[in-house]
C-alpha cells in the first residue's frame, strides 16, 4: 500500500484536504467552504469552533480509511491570523480577521518610538499595513483589549495552532513569523526589539521547521509538521527543484513576485511601492513585490461584460493577435486604464483619479485587449523591483499563468529572460507536503514557455507613459 501524506490547505474562502502519494500525485481530495461568523466587535471573522470541528471530521474520515496508509500530515493556510490560548490550552479571542480596520495611533505611536515609520518597516520588511501586520494585532490587544490579553499564555499563527490540535506541541514557525508581520528584524535575524519590550515574545512559542510530533493513527505513529504560512508553501517545490536563480509570479487576486536570490535589504523607496520579505522554513530571506492586479483585472472584466452586454467569461475566448496589440501601442489616443482596485500596492500610492471610459472602445475585445497591455505593463514594473541581472528564468502561476494574451505580453516584457507559465497542481499544499517528504520527485509538472515577439521595443516607452499617466 502506497504511503501517503496528508495536507490540510486553508485558504479565506475554501479549505482542503489532500493525500499526496510518493510521487505527489494528488490520489484524494476534499474541499469545503466554512460560512463565517463575527467577533467581538461584529467584524467577519472565520468561524474558529466550525474550522476545528470539519478538520476533526474529515480527518476522522480518511484516517479511519483502511485504503489510506497515511504516514504524515502537515498543513498551509493563510497568515495574518492568530490563535490566542489561555493556560489550559483554551481559546481566549475570535480569530480577528486581517481586514479588520486597525486604530492608526497605536500604529503610529509604535512607529514614533522605534525611529519613525519607514525605520520601522526598513527594519521588519514589513509596509505599514494595520491588521496585516499581525504583530501589530498582539499590541492591539495588549492595549485595547487588555482583559483578554491577561488570559493569553500562547499566541500561535494559524498554521501551527492547526499543527497544535494534532501534536499537542506548541511551535512558531518562521514562514508565518517572517511575512509582513513587524515582528522580525530582518538585520538582526531576530524577534524586532519592540516585540522584546512589550514582552510580546513571553506568549510566542520557541521557533521551528522541524517536524514535531507523532500521531496515533490505526495504532502507529505518523509525523505532523509544524504548519506554513500559504504564499511560503507555495515556493517550497520551485526551490527544491530549480537551483538556477529564478522569479516567481504567482497570480490571483494578488500578483507576488517572490525572489529568494535576492537577500539586498529592502528601502523606503522599495516598501513605498509595496515591497516585503518573506521568510523560507529555515529562516532565509525571500524579496517580494505584490501588485493586486488580479483583483483589478476582476473588476474590469466584469465593467467591460456589462458595457457591452457579454457574458462575464467572454475574455476567456479572447485570443492574443499581435497586430491589434501594436495597433493600441502606437494609438497615442488610445483609452489607457485608469485603475479602480489598486490604491497602496505597487506604483500607487494613492487610489487614481476618475473612472476608465470605455465608450472609446468598438468592442469588448479591444477594451479587453487595452486592460492586459496595462495590467501586463504594471506587473512588469512590481516585477523589476525584486529583479536581478542573474535572473534569467522567470515562472508565472496561477490564473494568468493560462491567459495567452497576457503571457506573451510578460516575455516580451523581459525579452533577455525565459517566461514559462508553470501549471503545478495544488502548489501549496504540494510544498507542505514536500517539506515532510526527502523526494524531490514531481512527474506531473508542465511549464509552456512564451518567446519574445516583435513588441518588446515598444512595450518600455509605452509602460513609461502609463505609468506617468497613472501614478501623477
Amino acid at each position: 500500500m502506497k504511503k501517503l501524506t496528508a495536507i490540510f490547505d486553508i485558504g479565506k474562502t475554501n479549505k482542503k484536504l489532500l493525500l499526496f502519494d510518493s510521487d505527489y500525485n494528488v490520489v484524494h481530495e476534499i474541499s469545503d467552504r466554512i460560512p463565517e461568523t463575527t467577533d467581538d466587535d461584529g467584524f467577519p471573522c472565520e468561524d474558529l469552533p466550525l474550522l476545528g470541528k470539519w478538520l476533526e471530521e474529515k480527518w476522522t474520515e480518511i484516517s479511519s480509511n483502511a485504503a489510506f496508509n497515511i504516514t504524515a500530515v502537515n498543513f498551509a493556510a493563510y497568515g495574518a491570523s492568530w490563535v490566542h490560548l489561555d493556560k489550559q490550552d483554551q481559546v481566549v479571542t475570535p480569530l480577528y480577521s486581517y481586514l479588520k480596520p486597525y486604530p492608526l495611533p497605536l500604529a503610529e505611536h509604535l512607529y514614533e518610538q522605534y525611529e519613525g515609520r519607514w525605520n520601522f518597516s526598513v527594519a521588519t520588511s514589513s509596509p505599514p499595513m494595520g491588521m496585516l501586520n499581525s504583530g501589530l494585532q498582539l499590541l492591539w490587544l495588549k492595549h485595547k483589549k487588555l482583559h483578554l490579553f491577561q488570559q493569553i499564555t500562547s499566541s500561535l499563527h494559524l498554521p501551527q495552532y492547526l499543527s497544535f490540535l494534532f501534536s499537542g506541541i506548541k511551535v512558531s514557525d518562521y514562514t508565518s513569523i517572517g511575512c509582513h508581520t513587524a515582528l522580525w528584524d530582518f538585520s538582526k535575524s531576530n524577534y524586532h526589539q519592540w516585540v522584546l519590550d512589550e514582552k510580546l515574545d513571553q506568549v510566542l512559542a520557541p521557533l521551528s521547521s522541524k517536524q514535531v510530533s507523532g500521531e496515533v493513527v490505526n495504532n502507529k505513529k505518523i509525523l505532523v509538521g509544524p504548519g506554513l504560512h500559504d504564499s511560503s508553501s507555495a515556493m517550497i517545490p520551485y526551490l527544491k527543484k530549480i537551483k538556477e536563480p529564478f522569479l516567481l509570479v504567482s497570480t490571483g487576486t494578488w500578483c507576488i513576485t517572490l525572489n529568494p536570490f535576492n537577500s539586498t535589504p529592502l528601502n523606503k523607496e522599495e516598501l513605498s511601492k509595496d515591497c516585503l520579505c518573506y521568510l523560507t522554513p529555515e529562516g532565509k530571506p525571500i524579496k517580494a513585490s505584490r501588485i493586486f492586479s488580479g483583483r483589478e483585472h476582476e473588476y474590469q472584466t466584469e465593467r467591460i461584460a456589462t458595457h457591452f452586454g457579454k457574458d462575464k467569461n467572454f475574455y476567456k475566448e479572447i485570443k492574443f493577435d499581435l497586430h491589434k496589440i501594436e495597433k493600441l501601442l502606437n494609438n497615442s489616443a488610445s483609452k489607457k486604464l485608469v485603475a479602480a482596485c489598486m490604491e497602496g500596492t505597487g506604483p500607487f500610492p494613492a487610489k487614481p483619479n476618475g473612472v476608465w471610459d470605455l465608450q472609446g472602445f468598438a468592442s469588448c475585445e479591444e477594451a479587453y485587449l487595452q486592460l492586459l497591455l496595462d495590467l501586463s505593463c504594471l506587473l512588469a514594473y512590481s516585477m523589476q523591483l525584486v529583479d536581478k541581472k542573474e535572473v534569467k528564468t522567470i515562472f508565472v502561476e496561477g490564473g494568468f499563468a493560462a491567459n495567452e494574451t497576457f503571457m506573451n505580453l510578460i516575455a516580451n516584457h523581459f525579452p533577455n529572460k525565459e517566461v514559462k507559465a508553470s501549471f503545478l497542481h495544488q502548489a501549496t499544499a504540494l510544498g507542505a507536503a514536500m517539506q515532510m517528504n526527502k523526494s524531490n520527485t514531481l512527474k506531473n509538472w508542465n511549464f509552456k514557455e512564451y518567446k519574445t515577439g516583435s513588441i518588446s521595443s515598444g512595450l518600455e516607452k509605452y509602460g513609461r507613459n502609463l505609468l506617468e499617466q497613472l501614478v501623477k
